[in-house]
């Protein structure tokens, strides 16, 4: 028998504020995940913790699948001119928002307008840095208008919600109560813990979702977590690094899905503040880096070193072992710090993002900055705060995660190009941006892998982020749990076909 949260109808009326004709239980999914989101609006949220939650909630114009594909989304169709400027998108019929209104056209405009507006200040917008007009043709038609070609721009689309158009200009509301038109629907959100989504019984997809809600319960204890999934308490852990996946590995009524991470490990490094604006003590970092080390440590070897692209990338990514610096040497990194001319040792706080994971791979850089000229301090704030100082640049380095991408300009056009929307580190280099100008608007595949290349080679030793590790991605599930397909971005938009 199929385990189930067992739910009034006027305790379900209560929380939606309709009185539905449904049974008088419901299925809903328990999920444990590790923080409670800092935000929901989808346009301004970073933090993995926000993102996954939003991702059964909202819909793009495009999606990306397992396979890293680019599938249609909210666009059922759609044609690109002969001079790549000109999208013309045909809209899906049927679709609603959750507050029962027709999603059209004009909702479109209103999303990427507002992912441009300076007053939102979207961290998506650098995805959007060729468009020049969008406009809707009628209801169900969109035309995009761009001003250079822009190769990467489907798989841009993705990442960017649809959200209704009288939230054009408004930048509070969607944080505490999202809107959107994917399968389930934002019901309540009890600080510290739990979210709570509901069918979204409007959904354009028919015979979808399978279940009736999904409870995003707060557990920030790993041994929490495993308890509860081992007990049938809850009914899915999403997104768990490879400690925890190990601990559950083989228990009884557990299964445990696996793929390669499209998110990577960091050190991010503030190129705007000393000592990380010099570049020779930038290469002397990731020179004292040992990253199998890492791997092998922090990850229990469930992961690969990291170059500036992931091999999940395959047609884009280079061989790490055509970097210079990714031949650790404590005695090299010293001979770079004192060709730098600073004083030794070079005294820098790592702000470290509050994951078990981020935590273990901080300490273990820690202990080899610390044997190679460094000395290092970690400071692990609560995720709100370290959010607010990834945004503000108030750091001289991090340890964190950054989500990737399925196309090597979505992840590095807006990180590291001069003004990039994410591009936290200051950092700014004419030779790195006109690069990235070129490869953004560059169509011949051949050419556009000439260019990352070039690109990952300077960022791999000399740009802003040693990159450290990606890891094995795990989501651990009770057996009965079908239908969840687990994908290197980290979307649970397959909560949509899951069911027990």
């Amino acid at each position: 028998m199929k385990q189930v949260l067992a739910t009034t109808l006027m305790g379900l009326a209560l929380a939606t504020g309709t009185l539905a004709a449904r049974p008088a239980t419901a299925e809903v999914l328990q999920v444990a995940v590790d923080a409670s989101p800092a935000g929901l609006d989808p346009h301004i949220v970073t933090a993995f913790a926000s993102a996954q939650i939003i991702s059964p909630i909202y819909e793009g114009l495009t999606g990306i699948d397992a396979n890293l594909a680019i599938v249609p989304g909210l666009a059922s169709s759609w044609t690109i001119s002969p001079d790549g400027k000109t999208y013309v998108f045909k809209l899906v019929s049927g679709a609603t928002f959750h507050d029962g209104s027709a999603f059209t056209a004009a909702d479109v405009v209103a999303s990427l307008h507002r992912v441009l507006g300076k007053d939102i200040s979207s961290p998506l917008a650098s995805r959007l840095a060729s468009l020049d007009s969008v406009r809707a043709i009628d209801p169900a038609t969109v035309e995009i208008v761009l001003k250079t070609p822009a190769a990467a721009f489907l798989s841009s689309l993705a990442s960017i919600a649809i959200v209704p158009h009288a939230f054009e200009t408004d930048k509070d509301t969607l944080q505490r109560k999202p809107d959107g038109t994917g399968p389930f629907k934002f019901v309540e959100w009890q600080p510290n813990g739990f979210i709570a989504l509901a069918r979204h019984d409007g959904y354009w997809q028919k015979g979808l979702p399978k279940m009736d809600g999904v409870k995003f319960i707060f557990a920030p204890e790993s041994a929490t977590r495993q308890v509860g999934l081992s007990s049938g308490q809850y009914a899915m852990l999403p997104n768990i690094d490879a400690a925890t996946a190990l601990q559950l590995k083989g228990k009884p009524g557990v299964k445990l899905a696996e793929t390669l991470d499209l998110a990577y490990s960091l050190v991010g490094m503030n190129a705007s503040r000393p000592p990380f604006d010099n570049v020779k003590v930038r290469e002397a970092l990731n020179t004292a880096l040992n990253r199998q080390e890492i791997v092998d440590a922090a990850l229990f070897g469930a992961g690969q070193p990291a170059g500036p692209l992931s091999p999940a990338m395959h047609d884009w990514a280079s061989d790490i072992k055509t970097f210079p610096c990714y031949t650790p040497s404590s005695d090299r990194a010293k001979a770079l710090l004192k060709e730098a001319g600073v004083t030794t040792p070079v005294a820098i706080t790592l702000l470290v993002l509050p994951r078990q994971d981020t935590r273990d791979i901080a300490q273990v850089v820690q202990a080899q900055l610390n044997n190679a000229g460094f000395k290092v301090e970690l400071k692990i704030p609560e995720l709100g705060q370290f959010v607010q100082d990834w945004k503000n640049s108030n750091f001289d380095a991090f340890v964190s995660l950054n989500g990737g991408a399925v196309d090597p300009d979505d992840a590095f056009y807006r990180t590291f190009h001069t003004g990039g929307s994410t591009n936290v580190f200051k950092y700014s280099d004419a030779a790195v941006d006109q690069l990235l100008d070129t490869e953004h608007s560059e169509q011949n595949i051949a050419a556009r892998r000439e260019g990352y290349a070039k690109l990952q080679a300077t960022l791999a030793c000399q740009g802003p982020i040693a990159f450290l590790t990606y890891s094995q991605l795990f989501t651990a599930m009770r057996s009965d749990v079908t239908g969840f397909a687990i994908v290197p971005t980290r979307s649970l938009s397959s909560l949509a076909t899951t069911t027990r």
